[in-house]
């Protein structure tokens, strides 16, 4: 992973993660690489392609084998890529008779791009543990809050009443989506990569699939026909890390402006002094969740400025996915570890609330309007009218004054009419999460 300014001490416990950083920092990728040449050499003295007895020296010497990734920078630096230097080092410890066995009919792409799915199926497992607990936990305020009224925004407006239960049952809906598409994500970026030289296998044709196929098994993931210069996969996993970063993003977002000074109607995060002003307790874990959704979303564009490599290998775009796919799945574990707190510790202010429905009761307008309607008013004019009551001190008032006999306005204008409403959406929100 590059080095950079939140990769810090300073600042890694809000823009970083330090499990996710473990499943990709260098020793464990030179672990992936290693455990592909192992799986290599135990399926082809399997299939007879390689001497049974080289293949198991191979398993053998690599099982313990110890490499620094220092030891491969020269090498590295020679060739753009650490796997040459890699082979190198591997065939001096399985000696020289097996040695020469080791990599065969492999090229350096098949053992980091099938490094890299291992390294993904590590972080996958952590963020799935995440977003699940997450998903609960909101799952559990939705329904406590499920009586909770709160005035609705739309384009920074107050619009109608909903609940606040309501509220974080859409801000979980994304989060469920997400959930649900793992397990075709999975499938599809999950895939061995095994195409030699070019892609189609020469060095060991006709036994390429069959080499393939088994590899797949033996490490645990999806066959697929040669895919280095089909990153549809990345990208697919590049698109799942998006949206998932985008639905917490909303949450923060929206808490965010709940916690605001001016509107205060819901507390949420630890909070975090100023160095001037003791007042202040800033919303610094929602901020940091912005943050980290930017990066993925911006990093999501050097993910797919890799996916149109020249020919059968490019040296100068592959590269973009090394630098930018580590940092958008450690930004995802960093923003669902802050989600988790804010959504552990929200707590509606009830007072700020019930003011905020007082001071606007014009937020049942569109209820009035249909009211009229259904009282015999047409659409335009009901709208007149309602408007006309929304200019006016007491809004009630003005409805009796302008609107024809038998309506009961008291129901009518109260906001406890849309939690019905609520509970039935936000039931149906989470009715869609698989268990």
């Amino acid at each position: 992973m590059p080095i950079s300014l939140f990769s810090s001490p300073v600042f890694s416990d809000l823009y970083s993660d330090a499990d996710l950083v473990l499943r990709l920092d260098e020793n464990a990728d030179l672990l992936h690489m290693i455990r592909f040449e192992q799986a290599l050499a135990q399926v082809q003295g399997a299939l007879g392609i390689i001497p049974k007895g080289a293949a198991a020296t191979i398993v053998s010497a690599l099982e313990t084998c110890e490499i620094e990734p220092i030891a491969l920078s020269k090498g590295t630096r020679s060739a753009g890529i650490p796997v040459p230097a890699l082979v190198a080092s591997l065939r001096k410890v399985a000696g020289d008779d097996a040695g020469s066995w080791l990599h065969w009919g492999a090229t350096s792409q098949d053992v980091m791009d099938t490094a890299l799915v291992l390294q993904a199926k590590s972080c996958l497992h952590v963020l799935e543990e995440r977003l699940g607990k997450l998903i609960d936990a909101l799952e559990t305020e939705s329904v406590r809050h499920a009586n909770q009224l709160l005035a609705g925004r739309t384009r920074s407006q107050i619009s109608t009443p909903i609940t606040f239960g309501y509220r974080i049952a859409k801000w979980a809906h994304g989060l469920i989506d997400a959930e649900a598409d793992l397990p075709a994500l999975r499938e599809k970026v999950l895939r061995v990569q095994f195409g030699g030289a070019s892609g189609v296998n020469s060095a060991v044709a006709p036994d390429g699939p069959r080499i393939a196929e088994a590899l797949a098994e033996e490490l645990k993931l999806h066959f697929s026909p040669s895919w280095h210069t089909n990153r549809s996969n990345i990208l697919a996993l590049s698109a799942w890390l998006q949206a998932l970063t985008a639905s917490i993003a909303k949450m923060a977002g929206d808490l965010l402006l709940l916690g605001r000074s001016d509107i205060a109607e819901v507390s949420s995060g630890t909070g975090g002094g100023s160095s001037t002003m003791p007042q202040k307790a800033n919303p610094v874990q929602a901020e940091a969740i912005l943050t980290l959704n930017a990066i993925v979303q911006t990093s999501a564009s050097g993910i797919a400025a890799a996916a149109t490599p020249a020919e059968e290998r490019d040296g100068a775009r592959w590269p973009l996915e090394w630098a930018f796919l580590p940092q958008m799945l450690i930004a995802t574990g960093a923003a669902l570890r802050h989600a988790q707190a804010l959504a552990d510790s929200m707590s509606p202010n009830q007072d700020r609330i019930s003011s905020g429905l007082k001071d606007h009761p014009e937020i049942m307008a569109e209820a009035a309007s249909f009211a009229l309607a259904k009282n015999g008013v047409a659409r335009a004019e009901a709208k007149d009218i309602v408007a006309k009551a929304a200019s006016q001190t007491d809004f009630k008032s003005t409805l009796k004054q302008l609107a024809p006999d038998g309506i009961d306005w008291d129901t009518v204008l109260d906001p406890a009419t849309v939690i019905p409403a609520c509970k039935e959406m936000t039931a149906e929100i989470f009715a869609r999460r698989s268990r």
